[in-house]
């Protein structure tokens, strides 16, 4: 939901930094294997029992992950690059609620398991909403230059990200926040699919 307006605040600073890294040799790759370093390493120091440390890592991996498709920009983008970098967002979105999983089984297990669930069916309404649009030659520059078609919806990275440092900032609350943001991301695929309903539906029908 936050992710439009967040793009249209960060992308220019980030756009003048890709410019810079790119002009010192690095590649989108690279920036998106750091960033996912990073964000692996909070994963890590959250499991340790240390999440407010973690913050840092977690900060500076997002800040990574824009980075990657400003440096790509300057450069020229790859569609593996695309690919490599929604796998990377993947496995760190993973990571984080993991990591608290192993720092209080007992405590955060169950809350835990219902957020990676409610992540794994948002992911899956995610891209299969980019593969149909894909499909039916759909674009949209709404969350900035994409390799993939993103879908809008209730919940997106932005709000991701700012649950993410709540979690860092209060561990203890862990188990309501983590209960309250997985049923959002419930809501917010099932939403999803009803659009993905309705919209394909009619252009399959548009077709015939």
């Amino acid at each position: 939901m936050l992710d439009a307006i967040a793009r249209r605040l960060i992308d220019p600073p980030l756009n003048r930094i890709g410019r810079f890294l790119a002009d010192q040799g690095a590649t989108a790759n690279d920036v998106t294997f750091v960033g996912l370093g990073l964000g692996l390493l909070s994963a890590l120091i959250i499991a340790l029992g240390w999440a407010e440390i973690a913050l840092v890592p977690l900060l500076f991996s997002r800040i990574a992950d824009g980075l990657d498709g400003a440096v790509a920009r300057a450069t020229h983008k790859t569609d593996f690059g695309g690919y490599l970098d929604i796998a990377a967002d993947f496995l760190f979105y993973g990571a984080v609620p993991m990591g608290f999983v192993w720092a209080d089984p007992a405590g955060n297990g169950a809350a835990g398991a219902f957020l990676l669930t409610s992540f794994y069916f948002n992911g899956t309404s995610f891209l299969g909403y980019a593969i149909l649009a894909e499909k039916h030659g759909m674009e949209t520059r709404a969350q900035g230059i994409k390799s993939l078609y993103y879908s809008n919806g209730l919940l997106e990275g932005t709000e991701t990200i700012l649950f993410f440092v709540l979690l860092c900032l209060f561990p203890a609350w862990f188990p309501i926040l983590a209960w309250i943001f997985g049923a959002l991301c419930f809501l917010t695929a099932t939403l999803r699919l009803v659009g993905a309903y309705r919209l394909f539906t009619e252009t399959q029908e548009d077709f015939e």
